[in-house]
């Protein structure tokens, strides 16, 4: 369910309906998929990029073209490109982020998936990805699709969110309360 007391998140969620269901009637999810995970990564890996699409400041004009041109470059097209432009020229572009979670959660509740929110110090490998994926399988009995941030703040382990659950191994959270039972002790 998507945080309504965020004007941010409710844009994002209705965009990401209209392009989930445009999709879906287009037979195109699979690839749309594919093309937000792109975009996905260039917000995790590029400063510039995550500049452009956060910056009040840059016209909805310069966005559209900045944005068409980085698409083309990086091989983003179809439905997912056009949508894009259409948050730039919208003036909306900051909701991307938004909208790449709201259609990704759609679409694995489509497909009988649950999604997991998972926060790392670091980029996981496709081996730890792999061997996360495969716990949620047998703790849950479902396959999950994980929606993966990295945070330096939580020093090591991991903290995963599922729906109302959540599973903190954070090395932060562990020396919190290493300091909490020692100010106890003394």
């Amino acid at each position: 369910m998507a945080d309504t007391s965020s004007p941010v998140s409710g844009v994002a969620e209705r965009y990401a309906t209209a392009l989930f269901e445009l999709s879906v009637e287009d037979s195109a999810l699979e690839d749309v998929e594919a093309n937000l995970d792109r975009f996905a990564d260039l917000l995790a890996e590029s400063g510039d990029f995550r500049r452009l699409v956060e910056s009040p400041v840059i016209s909805a004009e310069d966005q559209a073209r900045a944005l068409a041109a980085i698409a083309e470059r990086v091989g983003i097209t179809g439905l997912a490109a056009n949508f894009a432009g259409v948050l730039a020229v919208n003036r909306r572009l900051f909701a991307l982020p938004g909208v790449i979670r709201a259609v990704k959660r759609m679409a694995a509740e489509r497909r009988g998936e649950v999604t997991a929110e998972v926060t790392s110090a670091n980029a996981l490998s496709e081996a730890q990805k792999e061997a996360l994926k495969a716990a949620l399988k047998e703790r849950l009995g479902k396959d999950a699709t994980l929606d993966l941030k990295v945070d330096p703040a939580i020093l090591g382990g991991l903290v995963v969110k599922l729906g109302s659950q959540m599973i903190d191994s954070s090395l932060r959270t562990k020396l919190n309360m290493m300091k909490s039972r020692l100010k106890e002790a003394s």
